[in-house]
């Protein structure tokens, strides 16, 4: 039986294995007969939709079965054909991704075939075994547990603004613990803009569960007012006595954003470090709906009890620093480069892109000591209800004096139909309606390296401190 306690570590009996099961393979062009279910759809969604497609994750219905697919057949067939699902934005032209979704044409006829044949159901036995997800609407199979703090999220506050909270719980981790994967879990999806948390060092004058909000004064309308509250590196102030996520030299942070995936360091064999009696920083911002409802986050581990032969760094940095204003009416402004150099050999191995509803493509560049300048990853359809954390297929070694710049572009014309207001000049901020320009990136290295000393910030980049 598990034990729920808020703020403590919560022990999994057994230690779970690795998340999931992989699929078998899905794109084998479909037999002259009429696809069916069982042998030629079931496949496909096993391998690119019931991640998100199953209960307890973002996905509106469950793809498990034929009873629960079959009602929406048609819907599925218009959002695969049209390649709105499932949601994947990355250019193909530049770079692979271990979590690549995104369908084959081969697999999309099987789609459209299948419906256009009236979406029959076939022969059971030809069904592939199911996946091992994980229960209870975790992506991974966590080991332990931990109770976030429960948040009440108003139904309309005024200007109808809740402003970024921190708080500080208990982490329950009595000895060093290396983590390998780690999935922050909110319970109301719909109103949770982003849930961030971070291992600080315990302090004993650091009060538990004390709610300390970033206020900004706001005009009528709920924008910030003080340019400078929302520019990335004025962070939130932080818990009394405390630290904010981000801000830690342990290896970085982690968030969930909506269409956010767990952060999974077992495929390349790396997990980060946590000293004992760690405490957790919570950073949560929230955005109403009209309803009242209450948000009780779970965030889940899974650990080694031998040390990785590499250490994952995650880190995350911003070119909206003071510059950073968006005229109005302008559907393709250039924001000012976010810019790194590596002061260590690395291996960059995850990326994802994070704006608001302005954004409209980001493109991470490599620039090698040699002056070679490779994109690494290219985003040029952003959408802020799916921000995906793309992984390289293979690592991208990145020697020492390189640098990465991060380019971004963002639509605030009356074109973008997500604009609340093309009549204004966007500023920094933290609010949906404000903007951000945060690329987040991992990055391996060695183990034993002190992450403090991996790279430096460029060009008026600042630091990131949430999303």
């Amino acid at each position: 039986m598990v034990r729920y306690a808020s703020g403590a570590l919560i022990l999994v009996l057994a230690i779970a294995a690795a998340s999931g099961t992989t699929a078998k393979a899905a794109d084998a062009a479909p037999t002259s007969a009429a696809p069916t279910f069982t042998r030629d759809v079931l496949p496909i969604l096993q391998k690119n939709c019931q991640s998100c497609h199953r209960p307890g994750q973002i996905g509106p219905f469950s793809l498990l079965s034929y009873e629960s697919t079959r009602p929406w057949a048609r819907s599925i067939k218009t959002k695969v054909a049209s390649r709105q699902m499932p949601p994947w934005f990355a250019d193909p032209a530049h770079g692979t991704w271990a979590n690549d979704r995104s369908l084959s044409q081969t697999q999309i006829d099987t789609i459209v075939k299948w419906v256009d044949a009236g979406a029959p159901q076939g022969d059971a036995k030809d069904a592939p075994p199911p996946i091992d997800w994980a229960p209870d609407g975790w992506q991974i199979k966590p080991d332990l547990i931990v109770k976030g703090p429960e948040f009440r999220v108003p139904a309309r506050p005024e200007k109808n603004v809740i402003e970024w909270t921190t708080i500080t719980i208990p982490s329950g981790f009595t000895k060093d613990t290396w983590i390998t994967s780690v999935e922050v879990k909110p319970s109301e999806l719909a109103v949770t803009h982003h849930i961030c948390i971070n291992f600080t060092p315990h302090r004993p004058n650091r009060p538990y569960y004390v709610m300390n909000y970033a206020e900004s004064p706001r005009d009528e309308d709920g924008v910030a007012t003080d340019r400078s509250a929302g520019v990335a590196g004025a962070p939130p102030p932080p818990p009394p006595g405390g630290d904010n996520p981000g801000t830690a030299a342990n290896g970085g942070f982690w968030c969930y954003v909506p269409g956010g995936v767990a952060d999974d360091y077992r495929p390349y064999g790396a997990g980060k470090l946590v000293p004992a009696n760690m405490d957790i920083t919570v950073q949560l911002h929230y955005t109403p709906t009209g309803k009242e409802v209450v948000d009780r986050p779970l965030f889940g581990f899974t650990v080694s009890e031998e040390p990785p032969a590499r250490q994952w760094l995650a880190t995350q940095v911003s070119g909206a620093g003071a510059n950073f204003a968006i005229p109005p009416n302008d559907g393709n402004w250039a924001a000012p480069p976010a810019q790194v150099e590596f002061l260590a050999d690395v291996e960059l191995v995850q990326m994802m892109p994070h704006m608001h509803l302005r954004g409209k493509d980001m493109t991470y560049h490599v620039i090698f000591p040699d002056g070679r300048d490779e994109i690494v990853l290219s985003v040029p359809k952003y959408d802020f209800n799916w921000q995906v954390a793309y992984q390289a297929a293979q690592p991208i070694k990145i020697p020492k004096g390189s640098r990465l710049r991060v380019e971004a572009h963002y639509n605030n014309s009356s074109s973008n139909k997500f604009n609340p207001d093309p009549n204004r000049t966007v500023y920094p901020g933290r609010m949906t309606w404000e903007e951000m320009f945060n690329p987040f990136f991992g990055v391996i290295v060695e183990k034993g390296t002190d992450p403090t000393k991996v790279m430096k910030l460029l060009f008026g980049t600042v630091a990131g401190d949430g999303a």
